[in-house]
């Protein structure tokens, strides 16, 4: 099989396609031939400088295609099956950037009739994150009507998991504020449903929100906390919840604590990688039910535009994601 690999941390140059045998899956594991791989930020840090402890990585933790092999005590996914890919690569040294690979079967997930291997690839990181970020409140699972009553602030609307964040809560009936920096990046979060947007380079954002949630907001899905942090404190209501998933802007924030306990304030850490394996079922049977009622999308008129890259030019890939490539960055594996 041809395969993209790294040996060492670096730039881009560190990848190379290389010719592999084929993968054999074990008990309990699945093969996937890839059709459709995604690239995100975690994909360019983990080969520049996280590091590994294999000899060889395959990166990639998203993807999407055919099952074409089986483990022993294997029975929920069979060889034919359509099927999307989370956490692909980690703790593992084969990732989606590949045309075939194996999997714990917890980490395939049938991808719904009529969804295509672009959305399936999206999925993964994004919408899991996207998904723990809007059940870290009093919710613990979203679902139409869940969120009915509720109003989510979601920090930089435009990018990946912000626009799965919408996604999602406006399937779930929640009322979406969205703050972005630009009109073009506006238009995309309108495209993705959220029913207000805020440009935060040019309109005073507390005041903005506070005219749409006088009580403040239920829930904030942040990005930047530490240059959010003042802020989000002014627009979340009492018995909120401020759930945050990178560090975009800076490693730390410093905590009023008089503002913070007098509001019950939650502050709540967001990682996929370390998620418990319960709250990571949950989120995948949410996910997939959203894209089968298709409430999540992919694609322009959602809000996702799609930048396709030749395994051959993976490096171009991540370097396009580092970048800061508005949409989602996906690679042609293979023919769907």
């Amino acid at each position: 099989m041809r395969a993209v690999v790294y040996s060492e941390t670096g730039p881009s140059s560190v990848l190379s396609v290389v010719e592999r045998p084929d993968p054999q899956p074990g008990p309990g594991e699945v093969r996937v031939r890839v059709v459709r791989a995604g690239v995100n930020p975690t994909d360019w840090k983990f080969r520049a400088v996280m590091g590994s402890p294999f000899d060889e990585v395959v990166p990639g933790q998203d993807g999407a295609g055919v099952v074409d092999a089986v483990g022993d005590g294997v029975t929920d996914l069979a060889v034919g099956d359509r099927v999307w890919l989370v956490l692909a690569q980690h703790q593992r040294p084969g990732g989606t950037a590949a045309e075939l690979t194996v999997q714990p079967v917890e980490r395939v997930v049938p991808l719904p009739e009529g969804a295509s291997f672009d959305l399936g690839a999206s999925l993964g990181v994004p919408a899991v994150t996207a998904h723990r970020a809007l059940t870290s409140g009093d919710v613990p699972r979203l679902g139409p009507g869940t969120l009915t009553g509720t109003t989510v602030l979601v920090a930089g609307g435009a990018g990946a998991v912000g626009n799965a964040a919408i996604q999602l809560a406006v399937w779930s009936g929640a009322t979406v504020v969205t703050t972005v920096s630009s009109p073009e990046k506006a238009e995309l979060a309108r495209a993705a449903g959220a029913h207000h947007v805020v440009d935060y380079r040019s309109e005073d954002v507390v005041a903005a929100v506070r005219a749409i949630a006088p009580d403040g907001v239920d829930l904030v899905v942040e990005v930047a906390p530490a240059q959010n942090n003042g802020l989000d404190l002014e627009v979340v209501r009492n018995h909120g919840t401020v759930a945050y998933y990178a560090n975009n802007g800076g490693d730390s924030f410093t905590v009023p604590i008089r503002e913070t306990f007098s509001k019950n304030l939650r502050h709540q850490g967001v990682l996929l990688y370390t998620l418990d394996r319960a709250l990571l079922a949950t989120a995948t049977e949410d996910v997939s039910a959203a894209v089968a009622a298709g409430a999540l999308r992919v694609g322009e008129e959602a809000g996702v535009p799609l930048h396709h890259y030749s395994l051959e030019d993976l490096a171009a890939a991540h370097d396009a994601v580092e970048g800061g490539a508005v949409g989602k960055v996906l690679v042609d594996v293979a023919e769907a």
